[in-house]
């Protein structure tokens, strides 16, 4: 059963997992599990995706009941004023501690021209493991909340992997190494990247809605063995 964390009659925002595809693509297998299937199953009526995750960020999802709805949060989000907030674990430790990464990017096809691509960063938390890889006995990760400024295609991810701070367990841009160490000591099998809160308007009468998922089982682990929980629920209550 998906997390529903909210609904009416006009939006449904549901908690979407891990691994688990959205909705059919040239990325994902034919036999695999889609969310919109899955939540056809919980809830009636029509259903329209708002917006889209990719198959392993997890988070908030929002989901139109009419045509008409999807249309009306498309154009907040082709107006970029809907706030779009993420955690994720990365490597090394950025610097400044808070920034942008203004760099553009390309859609689907790498080839493809490249568009205006800015994403806000804050650092949140380190750590320093005492792990041996490679040519240097510790390793450095850092907590970090993302808000991207504008909705490219794997956008936090590539700009996280262009100033050399990949997202830990990212397998398309990330560093197998680091992703491999945290499977092997930290039982983490996925993509660090956590679409937190979500807000925007209302379709029906503009007020401010802020959508919250809340996290996985990996991910509340991580937070209290690398000493981060205080620094999330001050983050939260920003």
């Amino acid at each position: 059963m998906l997390e529903i964390l909210y609904q009416d009659d006009d939006i449904v925002a549901v908690n979407k997992p891990a691994n688990l595809a959205v909705h059919r693509s040239k990325f994902v297998g034919p036999d695999d599990a889609f969310l919109i299937d899955l939540l056809r199953e919980q809830v009636e009526g029509r259903l329209h995706l708002a917006h889209r995750l990719d198959r392993a960020t997890s988070g908030v999802l929002l989901v139109a009941r009419s045509p008409e709805v999807a249309a009306q949060l498309g154009e907040q989000f082709m107006g970029r004023s809907v706030q779009k907030r993420y955690l994720a674990v990365v490597r090394g430790w950025p610097e400044p501690d808070e920034g942008m990464v203004d760099y553009p990017l390309p859609g689907s096809r790498d080839t493809g021209p490249r568009k205006d691509a800015r994403t806000d960063y804050r650092r949140l938390g380190t750590v320093e493991v005492d792990i041996p890889l490679g040519r240097y006995d510790k390793q450095r990760y850092a907590f970090v909340a993302a808000e991207p400024q504008t909705g490219r295609f794997r956008q936090i991810r590539k700009h996280f992997a262009h100033i050399h701070h990949p997202i830990v367990g990212d397998s398309q841009h990330g560093r197998g190494d680091h992703n491999r160490l945290f499977k092997q000591h930290f039982a983490s099998h996925r993509l660090l990247l956590h679409a937190a809160t979500l807000s925007f308007a209302h379709p029906r009468d503009g007020r401010l809605m802020a959508i919250r998922a809340g996290m996985d089982e990996t991910w509340e682990r991580l937070l209290d063995r690398f000493g981060w929980r205080d620094a999330f629920e001050r983050w939260a209550g920003c």
